[in-house]
Parts: structure tokens; C-alpha cells; sequence
């Protein structure tokens, strides 16, 4: 089974993105979704290498040990929010054991706005190319979010949606398998 770090770029409770990425996961039962939190990853602070803290290394091993990436990210300030920067930044370093050269992933994200994080997840896009993440090109998912979009069980109300999404889940699959032969 494709084992998959989802990584939500909110620590809210009631998250959208958490919502989203949670119905995503439901449509997924080829992947072993693991949901990694980010909340109690400290700054980074190149310093902190000489005793890296545990939850840093638990965080890298998680993602090291993960055959893809699936970043669901929130648009804060037309930008990435700060969390979703810090874990990667910790990801990539040190340099000679950066955890995301060449793993593959995707991005996608929700807002309640119409352009559905569109700017947040460009910037995200240009990062991780930066660290050298393998980003599946399209299809992108740009989701806008409305309280009745997803049921209480995690479920995309219209069946639309849900058929877009298991396009991009069956698509996120082709990527992995194309860059991780089995």
C-alpha cells in the first residue's frame, strides 16, 4: 500500500483544510493516509542541530518513511502559512539529509474564498521545487470551500466533487508510481 504523509497547513481545530484533507483521505483507500502534525515542531533554528529535538527527528523519520507528500495548504496573506514553511525548512536540513529530495507530492488547498488558495499554493509550488520536491504538475485543485461541501462523515456532498477529486487521487497515484518503481 502507498503510504502517504498528509500535512495540514492549519492547527486549528475546525480547520477547512483539515476537513478537506480528511474527505480527500476517504476517497484515498489505495493510500495509508498519515496525517503528520506540524503544532509542536519548534522554529527552526539552525543551532538546534547540535541536540535536534526529538520531535524533529520523529517529524523527518515520518515523512523519510513515507512513499509521497500531499501538502493541504491554506492561503494566509496571499502566502503559505508559517507552519507549513517551518516543517519544510526543517525537512531540508542539514543540507546532506534533506528529507524531500525527490519525493514525490502534490499540493492542494482550500479556502472559503472563490481562487481556493490558489496564491498560497504557488507559493508552496516554488518552495518546494526549491528543496527538491517532485510536485505533481496537474491536475491542480483549487477548493472552495462552503459549509455544506463536506458531511459530517468526511464525505463531499455532490458527487461532482467527489469524482474531481478521485481524478486527482488517481492521478497523485500515477505520480508516485512513475517516480517510486516498485
Amino acid at each position: 500500500m502507498t503510504r502517504v504523509a498528509i500535512l495540514v497547513g492549519s492547527l486549528r481545530k475546525e480547520s477547512i483544510n483539515l476537513k478537506f484533507a480528511k474527505a480527500v483521505s476517504v476517497l484515498a483507500p489505495e493510500f495509508q493516509c498519515d496525517f503528520v502534525p506540524l503544532a509542536d515542531l519548534p522554529m527552526y533554528n539552525d543551532d538546534l542541530w547540535d541536540n535536534p529535538p526529538k520531535v524533529v527527528c520523529d517529524f523527518k523519520e515520518k515523512i523519510r518513511n513515507s512513499d509521497a507528500v500531499l501538502f493541504v495548504t491554506p492561503e494566509y496573506n496571499r502566502s503559505i502559512p508559517p507552519v507549513l514553511k517551518n516543517a519544510i525548512d526543517w525537512g531540508s536540513r542539514p543540507k546532506d539529509d534533506n528529507i524531500w529530495s525527490g519525493k514525490p507530492g502534490a499540493v492542494i488547498g482550500s479556502s472559503p474564498g472563490v481562487i481556493g488558495a490558489a496564491v498560497a499554493q504557488s507559493h508552496l509550488r516554488y518552495v518546494a521545487g526549491v528543496v527538491g520536491i517532485a510536485l505533481l504538475p496537474l491536475p491542480e485543485v483549487y477548493f472552495s470551500f462552503k459549509q455544506d461541501t463536506i458531511g459530517v462523515d468526511f464525505r463531499f456532498q455532490k458527487q461532482e466533487t467527489s469524482d474531481f477529486i478521485s481524478g486527482f487521487i488517481t492521478k497523485f497515484g500515477e505520480w508516485i508510481h512513475r517516480l517510486t518503481p516498485r
